[in-house]
């Protein structure tokens, strides 16, 4: 049966039990001068450094820029959605992952960071540390102060990550943040902490804020990127069937930033298929083009049904899985755009 698969995260509902993952020293600060602690990392061979074979003779070799890529979720437990599961009664490896985890670690390599993070590699150095991130459930957990520490505990992770990214790799070269998902939730504090208003600006390509809702004016001077080339800017999207809403996004109140991948504005012009240069979905390998057009609308990315051989067998209608794969090859090129606009304004 021909169906769509994308290969990214919150796609795998499997339940780890606490017996088989390592407890989680919360005391414990990450090395992340250990090479075993990013996924991805310039100086060693990983899933990053890949490229669709139909790719492979249109990019140009650059190194012009860094890459700071938060991956999504893989980890995942159902105990966490319990109207009783209080945090004092759950493993502390219930709510955040261990590094230690050698089978999380390879899916996460072989899933985000090959299908997402690899995205990024064309014009960029990709750095992409591993983290204690929040299980998935934590979103949705009744226990919600267990769920903030929990997601708080993963960020620091991150933060360090990026502090010694800052000291031993950046080298004040420009830099881009990308992220997906949960990697979204870090990446925003990540942007206010670090660059919204501060010295780092400067160094800003854009930010790729994927997956989560990003409020308009969640950034002082961060503005919303509104072309294609325009740089120290940042985009967001979320992506779902033409005329679907989830009911969370329902009951949203906000207001958040759409970015349209196809045209890089926020207009709710909507945009054709042809537009659409090349989705990378469950062959890593395989890119297909037209596969869909969208519109801003509602806070979100509506878009056609995915077009593609078997894809009137696709049932789902929430693409939050497909965000940045969709557009696999549009943000692909949007990354050398903006870097060359960078490198003419900053000689």
């Amino acid at each position: 049966m021909a169906m769509i698969v994308f290969i990214v995260s919150c796609s795998d509902k499997t339940v780890p039990t606490a017996s088989k993952v390592l407890n989680v020293n919360r005391q414990h600060v990450v090395d992340y001068a250990q090479s075993g602690n990013w996924a991805a990392l310039p100086q060693k061979k990983d899933p990053s450094d890949s490229v669709p074979r139909p790719l492979i003779n249109l990019d140009f070799p650059a190194t012009d820029a860094d890459v700071f890529f938060i991956h999504p979720t893989t980890f995942f437990n159902k105990a966490l959605l319990s109207s009783d599961a209080a945090a004092e009664a759950l493993p502390l490896d219930l709510w955040n992952a261990s590094l230690d985890d050698s089978a999380l670690n390879n899916k996460t390599d072989n899933s985000p960071i090959l299908y997402q993070a690899s995205i990024f590699n064309a014009s960029g150095q990709v750095y992409a540390p591993r983290y204690r991130q929040a299980n998935y459930s934590a979103y949705f957990s009744p226990d919600k102060a267990a769920a903030a520490k929990a997601f708080d505990f993963a960020y620091q992770d991150v933060k360090n990550a990026f502090e010694y990214y800052l000291q031993h790799y950046n080298n004040g070269r420009p830099i881009i943040i990308a992220s997906h998902s949960q990697g979204t939730t870090h990446a925003k504090r990540l942007m206010r902490e670090f660059f919204d208003g501060k010295p780092l600006a400067t160094q800003l390509v854009a930010a790729y804020l994927v997956g989560m809702p990003v409020e308009k004016d969640y950034f002082v001077s961060i503005p919303v990127c509104t072309n294609p080339t325009q740089t120290g800017c940042f985009c967001s999207w979320r992506t779902l069937r033409e005329g679907y809403l989830t009911e969370y996004i329902k009951k949203e109140t906000l207001e958040v930033v759409v970015t349209n991948p196809l045209s890089w504005d926020t207009s709710a012009a909507p945009v054709g298929r042809n537009k659409n240069k090349g989705s990378v979905l469950s062959k890593f390998n395989k890119v297909l083009k037209n596969t869909t057009g969208g519109r801003v609308v509602n806070n979100v990315l509506w878009v056609n049904k995915p077009k593609f051989l078997g894809g009137f067998l696709l049932k789902r209608k929430d693409y939050h899985i497909g965000d940045l794969n969709l557009f696999y090859v549009n943000v692909r090129e949007n990354i050398k755009q903006r870097i060359t606009t960078y490198k003419l304004k900053n000689k």
